[in-house]
Parts: structure tokens; C-alpha cells; sequence
């Protein structure tokens, strides 16, 4: 680090990037459980997401443990921000 940039303030966003990605990948995870169980995934997640029942997700897989992982919140915020990036 240069004196230059001693009194800037610097960005780290390895946390924030490790949760977006580790959201996708929980969901990702999930979807698939769902998927190979004969579920409709989006129905089955968008169900959990809203009512918090970890019953909408399958075990298969552990799909039911990995979801919950992370708060739905979380998760509603990174579907959120990704969604809206695209547009």
C-alpha cells in the first residue's frame, strides 16, 4: 500500500460475494432435491420462502438441512438483488 491511499477508505467484498454464492448454491442444491423428488421446485421454494415451513423442502438429498443454513431473508434479499442486476 502506497502513503497515496492512506487516508481513502477501502472496499472488501469477499464476505458479501461468498454469501451470494453461497446462497446460489443452497438454492441451486435444493432446486435439484425438489426437481429429482417430482416437485415443482419454484412452487416448493417460493412456499418456504413465504411461510418459513421447512416442509415445502424434501429431505432428499438434505435438502431440507441445507436450506436452512441460511435465514430466509437472506436468501429472499440475494433472489431480490440478483433479479433486479438483470434487469
Amino acid at each position: 500500500m502506497s502513503g497515496n491511499n492512506l487516508d481513502k477508505t477501502m472496499m472488501f467484498k469477499v464476505e458479501a460475494e461468498e454469501e451470494v454464492n453461497r446462497a446460489r448454491d443452497i438454492l441451486l442444491t435444493v432446486y435439484a432435491a425438489l426437481k429429482e423428488k417430482g416437485y415443482n421446485p419454484i412452487n416448493q421454494l417460493v412456499g418456504y420462502l413465504l411461510s418459513g415451513d421447512p416442509a415445502y423442502i424434501t429431505s432428499h438429498g438434505n435438502a431440507r438441512s441445507i436450506i436452512r443454513q441460511l435465514e430466509r431473508d437472506e436468501l429472499l434479499e440475494e433472489l431480490v438483488e440478483k433479479y433486479l442486476e438483470a434487469k
